[in-house]
């Protein structure tokens, strides 16, 4: 279902993302995963592409896959690092042939091997570009062509550090045509909100979507804090996780309930949607879920 569609039903969304596993055992316990998952009917699940596009099988492999044998509605994200025109042509191709309606567009991470990349010499320099390359492809189904989705950073950018450059940028990702935003994940949610009323003011009318990632562990934080170049854990969390002391159900149960809180509050205010960032598990979202009254539907 093309992204506007799902967005304009007024009520706040539920979606999760994945990653492409690199096992053929990582891969049957993701679909476990998605086997408990699926029944709480998620409008949308978002796969995720390596840098420089080192799991660009996988994850389409993965995306096919989902949208073949399960129920759920997946949104492959693509990043433009290293790929020329025909590249990204044919992407949009084989995902227009098997019906994905939906592209979460990005610049995305250099190669690993690469720390002195140098985006500028991209055919597609930065997101904006991408989107609107898949703006003009003409070769969906649907009239309207692919659904596009872009990132947001509610703590900033951490290769923008001026902010108001930063929604600069994001505003030509919009002009440039993305339907929604989804954002990095945070655990302050005045960085949110404040986020929010900084895209009004920019003019950016498009639907931001929260993107949540629970604590469940210690050794979580540290990866949470490299999937996001550096997240910014807010004292009132830390104090909480303290408490937990070297009980890691403790923790768990301390990081399920401050994940709670801030989905509770978000929905108080009016978020569009709200991302659950699994690491591909199911327990963490499952229990959020349960605590905000969204159960398992028939």
């Amino acid at each position: 279902m093309h992204i506007n569609d799902i967005l304009k039903a007024g009520a706040p969304t539920f979606s999760f993302e994945f990653f492409p596993p690199k096992t053929p055992q990582a891969l049957d316990q993701l679909f476990e995963t998605i086997r408990q998952l699926e029944p709480l009917k998620p409008a949308f699940v978002s796969v995720t592409y390596g840098a420089g596009g080192s799991t660009r099988e996988m994850t389409h492999e993965l995306v096919v896959r989902l949208k073949t044998t399960t129920t759920l509605d997946p949104i492959p994200h693509l990043t433009c690092v290293g790929h020329t025109e025909k590249e990204i042509e044919a992407i949009l191709q084989r995902y227009a042939a098997v019906g994905v309606s939906n592209i979460l567009a990005l610049r995305g991470d250099p190669p690993r091997d690469r720390p002195d990349y140098d985006h500028s010499k991209d055919v597609f320099p930065q997101a904006s570009d991408l989107v609107r390359f898949i703006r003009a492809f003409a070769g969906h189904p649907d009239p309207r062509g692919f659904g596009v989705g872009v990132a947001g950073f509610p703590e900033g950018h951490p290769a923008t550090p001026n902010r108001l450059l930063e929604m600069d940028y994001l505003k030509a990702k919009v002009d440039a045509g993305a339907d929604y935003i989804c954002t990095q994940l945070f655990f302050d949610n005045h960085d949110f909100f404040d986020f929010r009323d900084r895209c009004l003011l920019a003019g950016i009318k498009v639907p931001v979507i929260a993107g949540i990632m629970p604590v469940t562990s210690l050794s979580s934080m540290k990866r949470m804090a490299e999937l996001a170049g550096g997240a910014r854990f807010s004292a009132r969390l830390l104090k909480a996780l303290q408490r937990g002391g070297d009980s890691p159900e403790a923790i768990r149960q301390v990081g399920l309930h401050f994940a709670t809180e801030q989905c509770a509050d978000l929905l108080d205010q009016g978020v569009a949607g709200i991302h659950f960032y699994t690491l591909n598990q199911s327990t963490a979202t499952r229990e959020i879920c349960q605590r905000l009254g969204r159960t398992e539907q028939a």
